[in-house]
């Protein structure tokens, strides 16, 4: 089975900038109620998409005090479990993110370590990329990064 997710968040000041599980010097951070990492929400939509399953705001509510700041790696975690208790397996996520900045491949090996260990995969099977909206939109004016994603499941093991 094949999802796909899209995620956008505002860009802000006075908070941190986290893509990929990864920190990144930046001078504006993303908005949101967990540590807003577009392009783990962008990948755990797509996992859930391919299992069948609703949006992370149905696992993860925006105004729940639990989720406040966590780490958008754990929804990535709760991902794999979801997808284990199904009798599925994670096979690999594609995924693009949409930024005039900061350059991101300075960070894709340690976000493709992060995104693989949170979903049980090698992080050979994390694929990152990322683009411009060559200065129009949202993105273009660096009000916001967007993030879209593909997941494979394999789920012959399970009631699919």
């Amino acid at each position: 089975m094949t999802g796909i997710g899209y995620d956008v968040h505002r860009l802000v000041e006075h908070r941190p900038l986290v893509l990929g599980g990864v920190s990144i010097p930046h001078r504006h951070g993303l908005e949101g109620h967990s540590d807003a990492d577009v392009l783990c929400h962008a990948i755990a939509d797509a996992v859930l998409g391919a299992l069948g399953q609703p949006d992370i705001g149905h696992f993860f509510p925006p105004g729940e005090a639990a989720c406040e700041g966590i780490s958008s790696l754990l929804i990535l975690e709760q991902c794999r479990r979801l997808a284990a208790q199904a009798g599925a397996t994670i096979i690999n996520v594609d995924a693009t993110l949409i930024a005039e900045a900061p350059k991101i491949l300075p960070y894709r090996d340690a976000m493709r370590r992060n995104i693989g260990k949170a979903l049980g995969i090698a992080p050979e099977r994390v694929g990152i990329k990322a683009t411009t909206n060559e200065t129009m939109g949202f993105i273009g004016r660096q009000e916001g990064i967007a993030a879209l994603a593909v997941a494979q499941v394999d789920c012959n093991a399970g009631p699919f």
